[in-house]
Order: C-alpha cells, then structure tokens, then sequence
C-alpha cells in the first residue's frame, strides 16, 4: 500500500491544529486539497478516510464523523480510541478536573434526561469525591482520599468548566444550559454504550439530546434531527416505532409545510407531457405576443403597454370598415 501523500497529511494537520471541523468546512478543505467536491466524488472521499484510518490505526486513531446532537450539524474529527494510563498522561488536564468533568458527564447524561444539559448551578454543585477509585472500601477511605480532590474549591470549578466548554468538551445549548462538546460526541461514543445509555431507534447514536415516547412505559428515544426524517413523509403515520403511540409533534413542526404543492382531493394531476406543452404554448404566446407589440410600437421602445393594445385595436377596426365598404364600391361600378 502506498504511503499517505501530503494531500492526507494535510488534512490530518488541519484537524490536529483546529480541532473538530464543521462538514462544510472539511469539505472545502478536501476540495481546495483534491480539486474534486466530495459531493460529486463521494467513492475518491471515502477512500480517502479509509487510507488514512488505515494508518491511524496503528496508533490507536481513528479520523471519524459525528453530529452535534444540539444543532444536528455533522463534525469531523480525530480521536484516540483507547483510554488507559499511559493515555492520561498526555492530558493536560489535572486528576481533580478529570473528576470534575467525569461528575459532569455523568449530570448531563443521566440527570439531565433526554433534555442531555444541566444549568450552570447544578455544574458547580457536582460532587468529584466519587470520581476517584480508592482499592480499600474501608470505612476510612473517605479520610485517605487525595488532597487535591479534598481541596478542590468552587472557583477552581469554575475555571475547569470554562476551560472544558473552551475546549469544546463542554458547550452551551442554545437554551443557555451546560451540555456535551463535540469532541465529548466524538470519543465518548464507546462510553456511551458500555453505560447503557438510551441509543436512537432510528440510527443507533446514544439520544443524549432526544424526544422520547410519550407513553409512560416506552423508553423509545429518537433525535429530533433523525424525528424529521422519519417522519418527513405526508403520508407516514406518527406512530412510536416500540408502542405504536402517536409521537406528538415538535416545536417548529406544521401541517400546512406538508401541503405544499400536494393536490386537493378531486383535482387531477396533469401528466408531465401536457403539462411542459401547455408551458411552451404559453411561452410562445407571451413572446409572441412581445414581439408584436414591439411592432407596433416602432421607434418608440417607451410606448406603454395600454397604448399599444388601443392602437391594435384601431387597426382592426379600420381593417373591418374597410373591408365591409369594398363591396357596396364594386356593385357602384356594375350600376354604371
């Protein structure tokens, strides 16, 4: 296999530098980097991924996509694929802070619902004791737990979640509450499986930000991005996909936006031949119809239109008396 040429190492770079990138912004990056958009060359985009995957993967790597549950928009990204302790030390994050955002992780995914956000109060309020494993589950291993968790104070919590939401592990929803960063999206995706956290019926993803059934015994969860497309069909019945429950409609969500261009009951649909022929004979008609005005109108291109048609009009009539005097002059000529 030949080794990654320096379009690959580009791309690579960029993503290391910048961070996640937004869809469109990778794709403009491949394109200005290839020449081809990914739209129109989707197979030469995906071996690309592919090639560099391949060698990430020996580095334990993986160049992947996601969505941004808040906003539905797709990232790309690099991520590390296992988590031990030789991969900590590379964090520069101290043992504390790590507390602090597992004790957060843990708010916004299981305490906040599927609403998948806490307010910046309850942040601060997260308790970091229980982030840290102690080997010894004696009655005294509250009193040997490490000076740094036991001294973390509240302003040192607020510097360490500015810092995360700075780094995008963390993020502010657009309601203004605290919720899951892009990069936590991508490589927490095997955390959130191994937690049982709820997944999407529709495509599978973890539904940290989600609708769910509301019948009180069905535990269905389904992204509102994924809820549109299910049910973006007219005729697609509302029904939960676990109880067959109507699923209400969503904030933003209309009926008339169904009907649009959708035939009422008992009008008839033209078929597509008549109907570009009845738009070409009015095409024809209406430059027709220009162009016999201009005619008309001679040198003077400023003539206005009701003009015009009165001279037509004039026209035609002193064509028609013209023509019904003809007569009565030829029989004059016979008399003679």
């Amino acid at each position: 296999m030949a080794p990654l040429s320096w379009r690959h190492h580009t791309l690579l770079q960029a993503l290391l530098s910048r961070g996640p990138l937004p869809e469109p912004d990778f794709h403009d990056l491949f394109t200005a980097i290839s020449g081809k958009n990914p739209a129109n060359d989707q197979q030469l985009f995906s071996d690309t991924i592919g090639k560099i995957n391949k060698e990430l993967g020996y580095l334990h790597f993986d160049l992947r996509a996601c969505i941004n549950q808040y906003d539905g928009m797709v990232y790309y990204g690099v991520v590390n694929t296992i988590a031990d302790e030789e991969s900590k030390l590379g964090s520069k994050y101290s043992v504390p802070q790590i507390a602090f955002y597992k004790g957060l992780l843990e708010a916004i995914v299981q305490d906040g619902g599927n609403d998948g956000s806490i307010t910046d109060i309850d942040a601060l309020n997260v308790q970091i004791d229980n982030q840290v494993v102690i080997a010894d589950s004696s009655q005294d291993s509250q009193s040997r737990l490490p000076y740094s968790i036991t001294s973390f104070l509240f302003s040192q919590k607020e510097k360490t979640l500015n810092e995360l939401i700075q780094d995008r592990w963390l993020a502010y929803t657009p309601e203004g509450k605290i919720g899951l960063g892009i990069r936590s999206f991508l490589d927490l995706r095997s955390w959130f499986r191994g937690n049982d956290i709820p997944s999407c019926v529709v495509c599978n993803e973890a539904g940290i930000k989600a609708s769910t059934c509301p019948s009180e015994g069905c535990n269905v969860r389904i992204h509102n991005y994924c809820l549109k497309k299910k049910f973006s069909q007219r005729k697609s019945t509302r029904a939960c996909p676990g109880c067959a429950t109507e699923w209400p409609r969503q904030e933003g969500e209309d009926d008339a936006d169904e009907d649009v261009n959708d035939p009422g009951e008992g009008q008839e649909i033209p078929s597509a031949p008549s109907a570009e022929r009845s738009s070409r004979k009015k095409r024809k008609g209406v430059k027709a119809e220009l162009v016999e005005d201009a005619e008309e109108a001679g040198p003077s291109t400023t003539m206005p239109r009701r003009s015009s048609r009165s001279a037509k009009a004039e026209a035609a009539e002193e064509a028609s008396t013209a023509g019904a005097s003809q007569p009565a002059r030829s029989s004059k000529r016979r008399k003679k």
